[in-house]
């Protein structure tokens, strides 16, 4: 979708965490062409960070949009976010449905939790994946300022993986 779309965005309520379970399958859906990813036998992708939510230290958020056959709110995107209580807080999880994407809803989901939780930042990609590459720089440069002031960017190893190329890591230091 080229054109802006009009969206509600807020925390996930107590019983919607079976619909960010439903978006966490497309999301790894999506990731699995770059993390050579196949579901299990039961047809499910791996949930494993999303096992740790909701928590203390922990919170997730969705994005709305009117469906466009239907006008009821269709849950279009979600941002699961840890380290509440600590020094840094880690973007887990970031994803968009493909049909919502290209008008703005990815900045405006990323700007409206970061601002919900001021502080130091830390937002991890794959190596491979060019068009999260070019978003998450994109919004570290509208949000936190430009390369070397607000943000820096580093190659990590992947735990326990030493055969795929190391993660991006965008740290800011605000």
């Amino acid at each position: 979708m080229t054109q802006p779309i009009s969206q509600t965005i807020r925390p996930v309520a107590d019983d919607e965490w079976e619909v960010v379970g439903w978006l966490w399958q497309a999301y790894r859906s999506d990731l699995a062409p770059i993390v050579h990813g196949l579901p299990y036998a039961d047809g499910r992708y791996a949930h494993g960070p999303l096992d740790g939510y909701p928590a203390p230290d922990r919170v997730g958020y969705l994005a709305f949009c009117p469906h466009p056959n239907t006008g009821a709110a269709a849950p279009v995107g979600f941002a699961l976010v840890s380290g509440l209580d600590g020094e840094r807080r880690h973007m887990d999880a970031f994803w968009t449905a493909p049909a919502a994407r290209r008008g703005g809803l990815g900045l405006a989901l990323a700007a409206h939790v970061v601002a919900r939780h001021p502080g130091a930042w830390a937002i991890a990609f794959q190596h491979d994946n060019s068009a999260a590459a070019g978003f998450w720089r994109r919004v570290a440069a509208e949000l936190f300022g430009p390369e070397t002031e607000g943000w820096t960017e580093e190659l990590r190893p992947v735990p326990g993986k030493p055969e795929v190329p190391p993660d991006h890591w965008i740290e800011t230091a605000l």
